[in-house]
């Protein structure tokens, strides 16, 4: 747990350095299809003015989805990350 904490503290170093808030912000995230793991992303972003578009990978094991969002600050970039880290199996890019 402290190896997250650790990169959330440096991913909001980086975000506070490099983006001007508030700003759009494109979180990429890959899933399996297998279960209902698209539906619990855009869950996540759910009447929160999203942009959100999927594409299946070729061998149809996997998804890709792109958010697009506005964002008031580097905390809430990082607040739907946590949300999105417990679905089980998901990559964050």
């Amino acid at each position: 747990m402290k190896d997250r904490d650790n990169f959330y503290k440096k991913l909001k170093n980086q975000l506070d350095d490099t983006t001007s808030f508030p700003s759009d912000y494109l979180y990429k995230f890959i899933v399996s299809t297998e279960g209902n793991k698209v539906a619990l992303v855009k869950d996540i972003f759910k009447d929160k003015g999203a942009t959100i578009t999927t594409k299946k990978s070729k061998s149809e094991k996997y998804n890709s989805i792109s958010v697009v969002i506005h964002i008031e600050n580097s905390n809430q970039v990082i607040s739907y990350y946590k949300q999105a880290e417990k679905i089980e199996g998901i990559i964050s890019l």
